[in-house]
């Protein structure tokens, strides 16, 4: 390797300075525990949100344009339905039901819940079953519990189970899991459509969402011209997660506060990282000295600085992934409905900003290192 003598000298140099070199660490370190923490709990924000649209699994959603989140519909009309259903590019369409209800458990207690009502025909979006059959769901004034985070709220139901919902009489049949929990903190009950809304008070509108299968792709554009003519929106269901996604990012203080958390840890890593790196140079600048006097030229100096930040930088970067890491599996092993999660993303910001800590950090070293005479330094 063609530097790699002086890359030696300098690796040799951070590490025998262990208070220093402790401290970059640390610094660093540090840093990229807050930025992957607060973007780890962002993007478990995110991937709860879309719980509905993924636990349901249609490829189109047609809703009314102002929906936010897939818990906050906007009722439809029943003919809207029916202008999808007989559309060309359309497969088949089913319709859906979700809604608030106030259960009252056997104990006694009230307990808030979602609500999702399915197709009667097709049951279409159905959750895979763990106990019970998904045929009982047709007996009178049955439901389906989803066995999530949220399901001890129901005092540890099971089948058979009764309770008053909104005074309507209900009888758990099946006990179901989804792939994604809810992101509301409240139990999610599944039962037909026509049971849902005749349970739960509405407006004389009761139409949530129609869930379209196109006949293929190219028929997507069609569907959504056709559904805008009637005042409504069709959404695939990557473009309704970012929906989703945009409104919790950009119209509510989840995006804000997270991103200022982000600005907050890069400043604290940088101010830290810079200061110690800034007073290891000068803590060394007589044996930088001495390299240049013995023929070492300013780009060889330039790269050891900057191998010496580099592997800093990557270090505590390795360090506080590995310690989110381990702290997010320690809390999600004690709290059930933790949200947090690790993605591509957010490893990937957190390690741009450790590389722009290293380049600021290096910057400062370089500009003191370039500025040193040997002279000066033997004439002290």
């Amino acid at each position: 390797m063609k530097y790699g003598g002086i890359l030696r000298i300098g690796f040799k140099l951070l590490v025998n300075d262990k208070p220093k070199f402790t401290a970059l660490l640390i610094g660093i370190t540090f840093s990229v525990f807050l930025m992957m923490m607060m973007t780890a709990m962002f993007a478990g924000i995110l991937n709860h949100s879309y719980s509905t649209v993924t636990n349901i699994g249609a490829d189109m959603w047609i809703m009314d344009r102002s929906v936010n989140t897939p818990t906050g519909p906007i009722p439809m009309p029943d003919y809207v339905l029916d202008a999808v259903r007989s559309m060309d590019e359309v497969s088949y369409a089913v319709p859906l039901f979700i809604g608030g209800a106030l259960i009252k458990l056997q104990s006694g207690n009230f307990q808030s819940a979602t609500v999702v009502g399915l197709d009667d025909n097709s049951l279409f979006g159905r959750p895979d079953l763990e106990q019970g059959s998904i045929l009982n769901i047709y007996a009178d004034n049955t439901v389906l519990a989803v066995d999530d985070a949220e399901f001890p709220k129901l005092e540890n139901a099971k089948i058979g189970t009764s309770f008053e919902l909104n005074d309507h009489r209900c009888t758990i049949v099946g006990i179901a899991r989804v792939a994604v929990n809810g992101l509301n903190g409240v139990p999610t009950l599944y039962t037909t459509y026509n049971r849902a809304i005749e349970y739960i008070p509405s407006t004389r509108f009761t139409l949530s969402y129609v869930l379209v299968q196109p006949k293929s792709a190219a028929a997507v554009a069609g569907i959504k011209q056709k559904v805008a003519k009637l005042g409504y929106v069709a959404l695939t269901k990557a473009e309704f997660n970012k929906s989703i996604a945009d409104y919790y990012t950009y119209r509510t203080g989840v995006g804000t506060n997270i991103l200022l958390m982000v600005v907050i840890a890069f400043i604290v890593g940088l101010s830290i990282s810079g200061q110690t790196f800034y007073t290891f140079i000068l803590e060394n600048l007589e044996k930088f000295g001495a390299l240049k006097a013995i023929g070492a030229k300013g780009r060889e100096l330039i790269y050891m600085i900057l191998f010496m930040a580099t592997f800093t930088a990557l270090t505590g970067y390795g360090l506080g992934v590995g310690f989110v890491t381990l702290m997010i599996m320690i809390a999600r092993s004690r709290l059930p409905n933790y949200a947090a999660t690790i993605t591509y993303w957010n490893l990937g910001l957190a390690f741009g900003m450790v590389v722009l800590i290293a380049g600021i950090s290096s910057y400062i070293g370089v500009r003191k290192v370039l500025k040193i005479e040997p002279f000066d330094i033997f004439r002290g």
